[in-house]
């Protein structure tokens, strides 16, 4: 797939069960058909893999992130479209991570604002009963804290809206933006 334009990272926050690894799955094929080379980083699959034997601690949140943020950076500056989905609790850090893909790129931040009741609704592996019961230490949002961002480009409230519809709003919001450009629909013959 050519790429002509410059490349960019869209970095899904939020907390845990907001939707931000099935909006941006949803989110990937959309951009593909403008032409764009898709990238995905999922902040669950990362830890797996890059940031193996990295626990919960602030400095380990930290450092997944920055290698999450530096994967992005690479990917960026070769023209992909890089969409990562990591919690990513800490302004600062994501800061960080702001500064390392605009030196190449675009680094849009998407806050998937979706309220903790509403997460631990959601939540299929009963992971916020036990972060409420105690039984689980440094969970975020409930133990530690979550640093919604301030001045994301895109806000997408998820509360009363399908998966599909708040992909179909963060994909508006990134035409709208200019980020990527509307899809050309096909004269018919």
């Amino acid at each position: 797939m050519q790429n002509d334009t410059t490349g960019f990272t869209l970095w899904f926050t939020g907390l845990s069960g907001a939707g931000k690894s099935t909006i941006a799955q949803i989110i990937g094929p959309e951009i593909e058909r403008r032409g764009i080379l898709v990238d995905h980083l999922d902040g669950d699959v990362v830890r797996t893999h890059l940031s193996k034997g990295l626990g919960f601690s602030r400095e380990d949140r930290d450092a997944n992130i920055l290698r999450i943020g530096f994967v992005s950076k690479l990917l960026t500056r070769h023209g992909a479209a890089v969409i990562v989905a990591a919690i990513s609790p800490y302004a600062e850090t994501r800061e960080l991570v702001r500064e390392m893909v605009d030196d190449v790129g675009r680094f849009v931040e998407v806050y998937v604002a979706t309220s903790l009741e509403e997460c631990a609704r959601r939540d299929v592996k009963g992971l916020y009963a036990k972060a409420f019961a105690g039984e689980i230490k440094e969970f975020t949002g409930v133990s530690d804290p979550y640093e919604a961002p301030d001045h994301a480009e895109i806000v997408v409230e998820t509360e009363g809206r399908s998966p599909e519809d708040s992909a179909r709003f963060v994909v508006d919001e990134l035409e709208r933006l200019g980020i990527i450009p509307p899809v050309l629909e096909e004269a018919v013959a």
